[in-house]
């Protein structure tokens, strides 16, 4: 159901001409789906786009002006947006011929010279580079506006941030020390001829620290910032988090070589970072070089006058797991599939009797796997769509849209869960009755790309983007293609969208080669508006595969859910897929 939207905007339109909140009046304002640490899932007190637009998928960009309202989002989310937006909204189509970008659309809608704001907090640096440049160059600008104008619209009913307990991720499950992680993190930055290390992505510091935590739902992770340099360790995170539990962790002695001098972590207030900075530059007159990432919000990196601007170290070290994650991941993935094979072994014995919802089929899934050793949530709100709604690539099932599953519809169900060992991400696509030959020959087609990429070899230095094709070869045959990427990283009892590994049709600046030790999800789909969604999903390691004159990489399945046979016409499958099938998925 869509939300009613015309008073918010009127209130939001009436601040940003409001001399109180703005140096002058605003031609538009852009709404970005981030929070102050570009997170892709936000606590509900950042969800400010939700809340202005209706639309609440993870990825979008609400931007208003005085008679418009636009929102920017890519294919996983048009007909959720859609169906989220009143008449007061206009969807912009990402990826899409004829869509405007968003820079485009500003210098098209609105007059030379207008001025366009952004809280500074919620847009990275590349970002606001971005758009900045291209503002300009047609006379327009871009302004920092402090007080963020959605919360002022919101009001009292925003909800307040999250002060939930941070816990210790115990070195059975992590596997390094988090004085090892800081030391190898200062030979980067002395290499770099760096002073201090900025960090400010939430998973990065839960890493880097060996804590979790629970601010943002299903995502283990804490509202904090951590700054290293050769002889302090910071972290600035609000101190009612911090129990003596994790106050004792944080100032052990587990470095392996001993030295414990300057591994001791002094705690800030979680909104002390930029009078940290402060400090520093009173204390001494010699320039000091900060090393941010592009991704770091500008308002952060605005802050400090010399600055290397580079992908965070962390981002890539986190990525490769090491031996007792990588452990740890395959034994989260064997016990997520004991539930997932009694969830839908009780699916194919209730249904038939037409009592089973969508969300009865949500509430099962997590009962099933709450009973798992070491389980600690689900991962992402788990997608169970029957016939059409599975078309909604990312369809959370609601009171209002909740479904009777069915014999004569297919059933797409992607979930996963947060285990201490590890995190898992698994979709099957079924049919509790007879699928017909066309769902049969997509689904089969999807099959055939999931397994074409799941059984790849390939040269180290081998980027994701170039393996995509094997995924979507056979669809394409058939006149099919989806618009979602492939892959996507998957941390280790963290996000389960992880960077900055992926497989997608689109090269990015910050693509890195596949390396052994990472996992990524192998998820090609095929989605048909109004009848049906199918998608395959399994999570893989990249592991060795060397040969006598150069070393080569493989994928490795870890998700141990079988596949619903009905689904599959075998005449579209060779023998050696065949085979393949057999031993990467397994049947039922």
């Amino acid at each position: 159901m869509a939300k009613k939207t015309t008073a918010l905007l009127t209130n939001l339109r009436q601040l940003m001409k409001s001399k109180q909140y703005v140096t002058e009046p605003l031609h538009a304002y852009i709404i970005p789906s981030a929070d102050a640490h570009q997170s892709e899932y936000v606590a509900s007190c950042d969800t400010r786009r939700a809340f202005i637009s209706g639309f609440d998928g993870s990825a979008g960009t609400a931007i208003v002006t005085a008679k418009d309202a636009a929102m920017w989002t890519d294919s996983r989310y048009f007909l959720q947006a859609s169906s989220q937006m009143d008449q007061n909204w206009e969807l912009m189509k990402q990826g899409q011929p004829g869509t405007l970008s968003q820079e485009e659309w500003l210098v098209k809608v609105l007059p030379k010279e207008a001025v366009i704001g952004v809280d500074p907090h919620l847009l990275s640096l590349e970002q606001w580079k971005t758009i900045h440049k291209h503002l300009k160059t047609a006379g327009q600008s871009l302004v920092a506006v402090e007080q963020n104008l959605i919360d002022l619209t919101w009001a009292d009913e925003r909800p307040q941030p999250p002060d939930n307990i941070v816990c210790v991720h115990e070195m059975k499950y992590a596997g390094k020390s988090w004085q090892d992680k800081v030391v190898a993190v200062r030979e980067q930055m002395q290499e770099k001829g760096a002073d201090y290390l900025v960090v400010t992505a939430l998973d990065e510091i839960a890493w880097l620290f060996n804590l979790r935590g629970s601010d943002v739902q299903f995502n283990p992770v804490f509202y904090s910032y951590a700054v290293i340099s050769k002889d302090s360790v910071n972290l600035f995170i609000d101190e009612a988090k911090i129990d003596n539990a994790v106050r004792k962790h944080l100032n052990s002695n587990e470095a392996s070589n001993g030295d414990d001098s300057a591994l001791r972590v002094t705690i800030h207030p979680y909104g002390a970072l930029g009078s940290f900075f402060g400090n520093i530059y009173v204390q001494t007159t010699e320039p000091k070089t900060w090393v941010f990432s592009g991704k770091s919000s500008y308002a952060v990196v605005s802050l400090v006058p010399k600055r290397i601007i580079q992908p965070s170290p962390l981002s890539l070290a986190k990525a490769i797991k090491n031996d007792v994650e990588i452990e740890g991941m395959r034994q989260s993935h064997i016990r997520d599939a004991v539930a997932l094979c009694e969830l839908f072994m009780w699916l194919e014995n209730e249904v038939p009797k037409g009592k089973i919802t969508e969300i009865t089929a949500v509430d099962k899934a997590e009962q099933l796997r709450s009973q798992q050793a070491d389980y600690v949530s689900l991962s992402f709100a788990t997608i169970s769509s029957i016939g059409s709604n599975g078309a909604i690539i990312h369809y959370k099932p609601t009171e209002e849209s909740d479904t009777l599953i069915n014999c004569n519809e297919v059933y797409l169900c992607d979930s996963g869960a947060q285990y201490k060992d590890g995190t898992t991400d698994t979709t099957r696509t079924m049919h509790f009755g007879t699928p017909s030959q066309h769902e049969k020959e997509c689904y089969t087609r999807v099959l055939k790309g999931h397994i074409a990429l799941s059984s790849a070899v390939f040269p180290v230095g081998t980027k994701g983007f170039q393996l995509d094709t094997l995924a979507r070869e056979y669809l394409w045959q058939g006149g099919l293609d989806y618009g979602h990427g492939t892959g996507h990283g998957v941390g280790s009892h963290l996000n389960v969208h992880e960077g900055p590994c992926s497989i997608g049709y689109r090269p990015t600046a910050n693509d890195v080669p596949l390396a052994a030790g990472m996992f990524l999800s192998d998820e090609p789909g095929y989605y048909e508006d109004g009848a049906f969604g199918l998608r395959v999903e399994n999570v893989v390691l990249v592991k060795k595969a060397e040969f006598k004159q150069k070393e080569f990489l493989n994928f490795e399945p870890v998700t141990l859910v079988p596949i619903q046979q009905k689904m599959i016409d075998p005449s579209l499958l060779t023998e050696k897929e065949v085979l393949l099938y057999i031993v990467i998925i397994n049947v039922f």
